[in-house]
């Protein structure tokens, strides 16, 4: 009976050559395998993209059960291969001779959104805004695309692939941001994106979100490691071929990361966070990454009935006007990137207890707060706290957690433990260390100009930071340099009893 070619050794199938030697234990489907001719399984983690060597009910990496889906890769592409060159499309030009006009930015309308930003929206930049939910982000992208459609010239689109256009259709009615140019729809297929990108030709581009985007020649879920990576660098390079500024929505795990692979912060050109506390109005847009300007601007809004507004002068909500001074209260300047905010420390001292008295904290770092207790509790003669409650919280809903306010938070507790007010226009900027002395911050002349302009008249700082220091300073503000803690109480009670 004839037998096939491919049954005898050393015969050559196709590229396949079959040797007369014992296989090695791998086989002959390993070695083809390793040389990257024919597909062999891989297995990769849905949730967080790590890739074991084999299947796993748990992912080693992050820990999530029946994460590790089978996905069929090729081997080597490049190994082994001699890359032959090719004419570019575009030659490569002399520096000096290109143009900058392309990628200026365009305001979007909102102006703390643009401050953030570095001025607006470059055309062909793609922007991922995170945030958890609930914050606010669709109601800002929407007002964002109302003002794109109304300023710049150009239609906006909205793609929705967790809301109906009736319901987005309803938000924005109740925002008042309804425009002729600003066209809604409703999709979660990529492929029908790309054609609404085709049929309307938008300048502006918010996806909401990028975790519902799928496409059907990727494996994997919508919302998982592989699709999430697919539809992202698909967006990127069609926002980039034509031009189109691409706003991302993107949702955050329970510790506050982008959800989705690390890879997704890397292509696209700025990553944005929107935080807020849902029990205050405040919201804040924060720069993580931005290859058009600053990476550490802040930008404050509002949130209300009607929408969401930005907050050009923000400072007034972290303070508190009283008709008379009140113990347990102190000023400070906090910086939020480049962005100086006066916030006020509040501490209340309670009654003693026995055992482990309580250390209760609101906006501030506990840490630093027990640390600022115990130097306070060392330092000085007439404040006793190691057995007494303690209470501290800043005012308006933000967040303190830099050194610079440990000053503050020390004069607030003594002034709340002596039960003696701090004068009302006084303002304490420095870092405490455990020694008790006063420690130098950066961005004090900052802070001291945005004091000034909000009528405080008197403010503590470290040595090396007043005006004979450093040379300029606000001329309708005393400053006064304090060494430590002590002679920053002392500096504290004249001012109060002037």
């Amino acid at each position: 009976m004839p037998t096939t070619p491919s049954s005898y050794p050393g015969v050559s199938v196709g590229r396949v050559s079959i040797s007369r030697s014992t296989p090695s234990r791998a086989g002959t489907g390993s070695r083809s395998r390793a040389a990257g001719r024919e597909p062999r399984p891989a297995y990769e983690c849905d949730a967080c993209g790590h890739q074991p060597p084999k299947w796993v009910g748990r992912c080693p990496e992050c820990g999530e059960w029946g994460s590790v889906i089978e996905s069929t890769v090729t081997g080597p592409t490049v190994s082994g291969r001699v890359v032959s060159s090719r004419m570019p499309a575009e030659p490569a030009r002399p520096i000096a001779t290109i143009s900058a006009a392309p990628a200026r930015a365009r305001p979007t309308g909102v102006g703390e959104l643009d401050r953030v930003l570095g001025g607006g929206l470059v055309p062909g930049a793609v922007v991922l805004l995170a945030g958890e939910p609930g914050v606010g982000k669709s109601t800002l992208l929407l007002d964002v695309a109302q003002q794109w459609a109304a300023g710049a010239g150009s239609p906006s689109l909205v793609v929705s692939g967790e809301e109906s256009v009736s319901q987005v259709r309803l938000r924005a009615e109740r925002m008042g941001a309804l425009h002729d140019q600003l066209f809604l729809a409703a999709e979660s297929d990529l492929a029908a994106v790309l054609g609404h990108l085709d049929a309307v030709k938008p300048g502006l581009l918010v996806l909401d979100s990028v975790q519902t985007i799928s496409t059907s020649g990727i494996e994997g879920v919508p919302g998982g490691v592989t699709q999430v990576r697919a539809v992202t660098a698909a967006l990127v390079a069609v926002a980039k071929e034509r031009g189109v500024a691409t706003v991302l929505v993107g949702h955050v795990t329970k510790d506050g990361q982008v959800a989705g692979p690390r890879v997704l912060e890397h292509l696209v050109d700025v990553v944005l966070h929107f935080e807020g506390d849902k029990h205050s109005s405040l919201r804040m847009v924060r720069g993580v990454k931005n290859r058009f300007g600053a990476a550490d601007e802040v930008g404050c809004f509002e949130m209300h009935e009607g929408g969401i507004s930005s907050l050009a002068d923000p400072s007034g909500l972290f303070l508190t006007r009283y008709s008379e001074p009140v113990p347990g209260t102190c000023v400070t300047v906090a910086m939020e990137g480049r962005r100086a905010l006066l916030t006020e420390v509040q501490a209340l001292i309670g009654a003693t207890v026995a055992g482990s008295p309580r250390r209760t904290v609101s906006g501030l770092d506990s840490a630093r707060l027990a640390m600022v207790l115990a130097v306070l509790q060392r330092r000085t003669e007439r404040l006793t706290l190691h057995d007494r409650e303690v209470f501290a919280a800043t005012v308006g809903g933000i967040r303190v957690v830099e050194p610079a306010a440990d000053l503050a938070v020390a004069l607030a507790v003594a002034s709340g433990g002596l039960n003696l007010a701090i004068a009302p226009h006084l303002v304490a900027i420095g870092e405490v260390g455990l020694t008790g002395e006063v420690r130098r911050v950066g961005a004090v002349p900052r802070r001291l100009a945005e004091a000034a302009r909000l009528g405080f008249r008197l403010a503590l700082v470290p040595p090396g930071c007043g005006p004979t220091s450093t040379g300029a300073g606000p001329e309708q503000m005393r400053v006064i340099e304090v060494s430590d803690v002590r002679s920053a109480l002392q500096a504290a009670a004249r001012a109060s009893a002037e």
